[in-house]
């Protein structure tokens, strides 16, 4: 089976967790603050803040910004669960932009006429969540523009998009964000196994999610309510968790860091020569916005359902059988039953539906031959034929 992903494990790597493992931190150590560190000042970013998921960073990122009871938080349909659900662990309502269809991102035009909607209905969101889909970012200026019009505040969730370019700039500089998060799961651009990161430009955000991370305590008596009892003192100042990432998962990290321009250099490599072997097929290819360097987390092709006789459960199920590792990212959000729950229909986000309906992930990670590319295209073309 050719998976849709997989990690790059290499010597340096194995090295650098074996190091910290006959050192003495397994945790709150010196290689925490060593990665948060070398991706700031490799996006430039002037905080950045590990966590055990981008799930946790979201989390954080959400509350840090006042996220609470009563507010709104929206973002795109098409993104994993974590991108809407971290409004909800807030006690927040959650309601969705719908995509653009070149772009497969936040629409900002959808948004334009939602936030008209809003204003006039008094539910503006507080809270914006900007998924930068297989890597590409959305149009951050416009939503930026709009944030400054309709006042809410924007977190970009880049879990897909660490190495990738918006504007000539790395994605997590912040220019037109709060909040940037980004993701090191397996399966991502560069991984510490599980783990996560919250980067911003601003210091009081930087300072509460710090706390929020760990259990809401602090040592810094700049951060205390009285004077501390004696040099073991620490208090809880407000109701924090634990989402700490270890020094295992840093150490992981910055050797992992060390290969990220190659990582996306090869990504984007991988996607080209896709885009040549795919051009015949009844397929649409990724569109590249000329703005941006996506970090091609994904490489999703959508089905030209006009132009083939078979159904995208078909072509899936062939390509499965054929030994390649598939994937559909994602399902609408809103067409979930938590969510349908809430409220939410099939119908209500058009464009998403219609994505979804087409969409599979083909496979795309650095270390994918040629090879076995061409047996993926051949896979493709063979599914479309044989039923």
């Amino acid at each position: 089976m050719i998976p849709y992903g997989r990690q790059d494990i290499q010597p340096q790597d194995i090295e650098a967790v074996l190091e910290v493992l006959q050192s003495d931190f397994l945790t709150q150590g010196p290689a925490v603050p060593r990665f948060e560190q070398a991706v700031a000042d490799k996006v430039g970013a002037r905080h950045a803040l590990a966590v055990n998921s981008a799930t946790s960073a979201l989390h954080i990122a959400c509350l840090a910004l006042g996220l609470g009871d009563g507010d709104w938080l929206w973002t795109s349909p098409i993104t994993f669960v974590a991108s809407a659900n971290c409004g909800l662990y807030c006690g927040a309502k959650v309601d969705f932009v719908d995509i653009d269809p070149r772009t497969y991102n936040l629409c900002p035009e959808a948004l334009v006429t939602k936030l008209d909607q809003a204003e006039q209905d008094g539910r503006l969101p507080k809270v914006v969540v900007a998924v930068h889909l297989c890597g590409q970012p959305c149009d951050m200026q416009a939503i930026h523009a709009l944030a400054q019009r309709y006042g809410f505040r924007i977190i970009e969730d880049a879990s897909h998009a660490i190495g990738g370019q918006y504007q000539g700039e790395y994605i997590g500089n912040g220019r037109y964000s709060d909040i940037t998060v980004f993701s090191f799961h397996p399966v991502k651009i560069i991984t510490t196994a599980e783990g996560g990161m919250a980067l911003t430009q601003d210091d009081q955000l930087a300072q509460r999610m710090n706390l929020l991370r760990s259990h809401g305590v602090t040592r810094d008596p700049a951060l205390m309510t009285h004077e501390a009892d004696g040099p073991w003192y620490y208090q809880q100042v407000e109701l924090g968790f634990n989402y700490r990432m270890t020094e295992l998962q840093a150490a992981l990290g910055v050797s992992q860091l060390g290969r990220l321009d190659d990582y996306v250099a090869r990504r984007n490599e991988i996607a080209i020569r896709y885009d040549d072997r795919l051009a015949t097929l009844p397929v649409t290819r990724p569109w590249q916005h000329p703005d941006s360097v996506s970090g091609r987390h994904l490489y999703v092709i959508r089905l030209q359902r006009d132009r083939i006789n078979v159904t995208h459960c078909q072509v899936f199920e062939a390509l499965r059988e054929h030994g390649i590792g598939v994937n559909v990212h994602y399902i609408p959000v809103h067409s979930q039953p938590h969510y349908q729950a809430m409220g939410f229909q099939v119908g209500d986000f058009p464009e998403a539906e219609r994505y979804y309906a087409e969409a599979i992930s083909l496979p795309m990670y650095p270390t994918l031959s040629e090879t076995q590319q061409d047996e993926v295209v051949k896979a493709v073309k063979h599914a479309m034929e044989k039923i």
